[in-house]
């Protein structure tokens, strides 16, 4: 029984997505004589805990009533009031907890706070599948660098463009559509000049639903990022920011940072040291990175070992030519033995079209494998 209303209260965590970042996702369900009397989750960044949004929703007195939370109740004043102290002032006689907060300011201080007002705390139901819910937070929380993600399509015989360059489209309307919802998970998109220039994309989120941009980053070491791309162009709409080397011409950089785009510099040797990038990004409070091209960039994130997942678009096509563009560039690996492996492998299926979507790294932890 204790299953069936932590899945409740994952699936209402879920609705969350692409609005709480760098907070979890986190959901919560009150239950009292065997029925549910109050749902709710963690809507918005800085609004209110699920907890509380649960007690609002409550159809009843929720006295004596048990609480079911994806994540250990917080115990600190942040944005909002501890959510373990609301607990015991509603008077809930048991809580269930799927995973401890891994936040020193929380880990384990809330289930304290819950066992000496004389509150039953149960915790682990359905912990993985919170931990893989809450990958982003969990890996952001511990190392405070984000977590970061690579994605593209190709074809069959491996191809993200014809030797033209033409790449619209490789996956089908459906694929695409999953790839918006990505984007709307997580906090940022980075991309290389090189897509820029060859693509000009908008790197914007484009759903059916409420949805919100993610931060548009580009890796551009020389600044050649053309003044009338989209990019550029949206930037005052868009936080955008384009990262350079640190001898970038300054007339240059003062005439896009007038466009709205803030340019930050960083030591090109001659690449831009993507590791070194995550803690800056991480400083900035950014939570995530979804990378989505082009070829060079991928192969530099690939053997930079900063990559924790993969979301890999097949679709049943053929290009063919030695000269058609590979998703993964760069010097890549000299011998079979080196190659890097995916885990906790998942297979999604858009009509003809196939998602494979893999770990790189431990859970969370942002140890390698």
């Amino acid at each position: 029984m204790e299953e069936k209303y932590m899945k409740r209260a994952i699936e209402l965590a879920n609705m969350g997505k692409g609005f709480v970042n760098p907070n979890p996702l986190v959901g919560a369900v009150i239950v009292k004589d065997g029925k549910i009397i109050g749902e709710g989750y963690h809507e918005c960044f800085g609004h209110a805990h699920a907890e509380v949004n649960a007690f609002l929703n409550a159809t009843e007195d929720v006295t004596g009533a048990d609480i079911y939370v994806t994540l250990e109740p917080c115990s600190h004043y942040g944005k909002t009031p501890p959510c373990a102290l609301k607990i015991i002032e509603k008077k809930i006689k048991r809580v269930f907890i799927s995973q401890l907060d891994p936040n020193p300011l929380v880990n384990s201080k809330g289930v304290k706070l819950l066992e000496d007002a004389g509150i039953l705390v149960e915790s682990g139901i359905l912990e993985e599948e919170t931990k893989a819910q809450n990958e982003i937070f969990l890996k952001y929380i511990q190392t405070k660098k984000p977590f970061v993600a690579m994605k593209y399509a190709m074809t069959l015989d491996g191809k993200i463009a014809t030797k033209s360059r033409d790449s619209k489209w490789i996956t089908n309307e459906k694929s695409r559509k999953f790839v918006h919802e990505l984007r709307n998970q997580y906090m940022s998109i980075m991309v290389g000049v090189g897509t820029v220039i060859a693509d000009d994309p908008s790197l914007d989120t484009r759903r059916d639903q409420p949805s919100r941009n993610p931060i548009r980053i580009v890796i551009d070491p020389k600044l050649e990022i053309p003044l009338d791309s989209k990019i550029i162009k949206t930037a005052k709409e868009i936080q955008t920011i384009v990262v350079a080397g640190m001898d970038t011409n300054e007339t240059r950089i003062k005439k896009i940072r007038e466009l709205g785009v803030e340019v930050l510099q960083k030591q090109a040797n001659p690449n831009i040291d993507l590791e070194s990038l995550l803690v800056d990004l991480g400083e900035k409070k950014i939570d995530s990175v979804l990378i989505e091209g082009g070829s060079f960039l991928h192969g530099q994130a690939l053997l930079s070992n900063i990559l924790d997942k993969a979301y890999i678009f097949i679709a049943p096509k053929m290009i063919g030519g030695k000269d058609a563009l590979t998703p993964v560039g760069g010097n890549g690996i000299d011998a079979m033995k080196e190659a890097i492996q995916l885990s906790q492998i998942k297979y999604h299926y858009f009509d003809e079209d196939i998602m494979i979507e893999g770990n790189f790294t431990k859970y969370n932890t942002g140890e390698t494998k």
